[in-house]
Formats: structure tokens, sequence, C-alpha cells
């Protein structure tokens, strides 16, 4: 993995234009940085746009290190899914498929 610092995010806009763009993980409206994975030939890249640190983009070396990074920044974003939110999710759909199949309501209700 390579990495350089950049002190324009227009540097950072210009390679993004002439990217195919993965993914985006963060927010620079509600976080501090936002990071835009991306693919420009068969070089694998992270452009990372921050307002509290150096900007930087990163070249790794495979897809491999690529995926590890994407995942590792969703996690450090809390933008992954963890184990237990899977979990109470499936808990939640459960809960609403037994109020919907076990109550009806007839009639109106008058208000006072």
């Amino acid at each position: 993995m390579e990495e350089i610092e950049v002190s324009s995010w227009l540097t950072l806009d210009a390679v993004k234009k002439a990217a195919d763009v993965i993914e985006t993980v963060g927010n620079l409206q509600t976080g501090h940085s936002m990071s835009v994975f991306c693919e420009i030939a068969e070089d694998c890249l992270e452009l990372c746009y921050s307002d509290s640190a150096a900007s930087y983009l990163r070249r790794f070396e495979d897809r491999d290190e690529f995926e590890v990074a994407l995942e590792q920044r969703k996690e450090d974003v809390g933008d992954a899914p963890c184990e237990e939110d899977e979990e109470a999710e499936d808990d939640e759909e459960e809960d609403a498929d037994e109020t919907e199949d076990g109550f009806q309501i007839e009639g109106e209700f008058d208000d006072p």
C-alpha cells in the first residue's frame, strides 16, 4: 500500500471524476472524514477527504487488500452491520409479523 498526502480536495475530486467509484464511506456533513473507494484501470484507490486532518490518496497492492481496507473503514465509521445488529433486525421482523397477524381492529372509533 502506498499513501500520499493531498493538500487540496480539488485534486481528490479530479481523481474521483476519472475513476469508477465502488463505495463511499462516511460523510463530511455529519463527521470529519469521508473515504471514496474507487478504481482507475487496475489501480484500487482510497480517496480520503478530511476536515480535521490531512487528506490523502491511498493505492492498494491488490483487490484483496482493497476489500479489507473498505471493510475496516466501514467498521471505523460504523457503517458495517455487526452480528448483534443483524440478530436484532431479525427479531424485530418476527415481532412485526406476530403483531400484524395477531390483531384486527374492527369498527370506527369516535373522538370525544
